[in-house]
């Protein structure tokens, strides 16, 4: 934990209740938009790939170059954040969404392949910085309640679980001629209203201090509690994303139905966000370390009932379970990280977290597929309780040294 006996700790500005309330229902429903953005590439991806792609073996590249979009602008946006505010920051990557989806359309209509990928990047780029809306949430907020308005504005993922999939739906034949044109086109006019919401979020322009960026990187690094929360938050992203990616081919593999599979991936994503209403609370009730840890064991438990057969229900409790162990361990990872730096800081730290879990995720996504195609479905689960033991003994200590 950083030093509270430095006056700098204490710098943090507490806006008035109304502003707190604005921008906390400003970037939900921006979260929610932006991640119903994210959903239209998950779904239609590899679809388009297919399509579009020279050769079979590229037609999931597209997902896989929107995933190193992500990890690739993680540290420019924390630095225009450090130099020019949130806001700005904010702007640059809905003007992103709404290039990936104009481009997205131009490449279906064009039939280029190299296009679509390029506008998978561009909407990774959007995505690196929809990850700062959960610490953007706590600007403002006294120290009490931030953990709560971080998880709050994460409540937005449930209706991007909903409203992604239904754009999908109602625009994919609208052009008949070109299968998802529209879907992109109205991809574009979602991330141009998010922008525009995003407009009234009322935050700090940057200080003197933080463009300078406070402590040197390194220091702040070696605090216990951040390498807790750096590897407990890409553990659990990596872990959530290394088995969503292979349960629906386990699925297959198993002979269930694409309809069971997608049900359960739709349980598995409001698992994710759902939890997020309350998971504040019981952070700032029982400590973001513990909250971490419960969803490392949820996690753990979702890789064993996976285990323990190979039925339709095995996945689904397991997809849901696992959706509820991604939400306690990112959310408790996150608010762990905002105890580790001082207001000068928060960009440039919050930046490099978001960079090492996502450049994880990144690994973990090209990998499952493989040792999924390779050893097989139990194998994956197996190899799951690897990183979960280092992320609940890195946690563990960080608990231990700050008692």
């Amino acid at each position: 934990m950083i030093d509270n006996n430095d006056s700098s700790t204490n710098a943090f500005p507490v806006f008035p209740e109304q502003i707190q309330r604005g921008n906390i229902w400003r970037l939900s429903v921006a979260q929610a938009l932006a991640g119903a953005n994210s959903v239209v590439v998950y779904a239609t991806g590899a679809i388009v790939g297919s399509m579009l792609a020279p050769s079979p073996v590229l037609a999931t590249l597209p997902i896989s170059i929107f995933v190193v979009g992500m990890a690739t602008c993680i540290l420019p946006v924390g630095a225009i954040t450090r130099r020019y505010g949130r806001r700005v920051a904010f702007l640059t990557g809905t003007g992103a969404g709404v290039l990936a989806g104009l481009l997205a359309m131009v490449a279906v209509i064009m039939g280029w392949f190299w296009l679509f990928c390029l506008a998978t990047f561009c909407g990774g780029s959007y995505a690196a910085v929809v990850l700062s809306f959960r610490f953007a949430a706590a600007d403002g907020v006294e120290p009490k309640r931030r953990a709560r308005a971080l998880s709050l504005v994460m409540a937005g993922g449930v209706a991007a679980g909903i409203v992604g999939p239904q754009l999908v739906t109602w625009t994919m034949d609208l052009w008949s001629a070109h299968l998802f044109a529209a879907t992109f086109l109205v991809q574009a006019a979602v991330a141009a209203v998010s922008a525009v919401i995003l407009l009234g979020v009322r935050l700090p322009m940057p200080t003197a201090e933080e463009v300078a960026g406070g402590r040197p990187l390194g220091l702040i690094v070696r605090q216990p509690r951040f390498v807790a929360a750096v590897i407990c938050g890409a553990v659990s992203y990596m872990l959530m994303n290394f088995l969503m990616t292979a349960a629906p081919l386990a699925m297959h593999m198993q002979g269930h139905s694409q309809a069971s599979a997608n049900l359960g991936l739709q349980w598995h994503v409001i698992a994710m966000y759902a939890p997020s209403f309350f998971t504040g609370h019981l952070i700032t009730r029982f400590g973001a370390a513990r909250v971490a840890i419960a969803g490392l064991i949820l996690t753990g438990l979702s890789a064993v009932i996976g285990l323990a057969g190979l039925d339709i229900m095995h996945f689904w409790w397991s997809l849901i379970l696992l959706g509820v162990g991604w939400n306690f361990g990112f959310l408790g990872a996150s608010a762990l990280v905002l105890e580790c730096h001082r207001p000068e800081e928060k960009a440039s730290v919050q930046s490099l977290n978001d960079f090492i879990v996502f450049g994880l995720m990144a690994a973990g996504s090209f990998a499952s597929g493989g040792l999924l195609s390779a050893y097989g479905w139990h194998t994956v689960l197996w190899v799951s309780f690897i990183p979960l033991a280092l992320a609940v003994l890195a946690l563990a200590v960080a608990i231990h040294r700050s008692k």
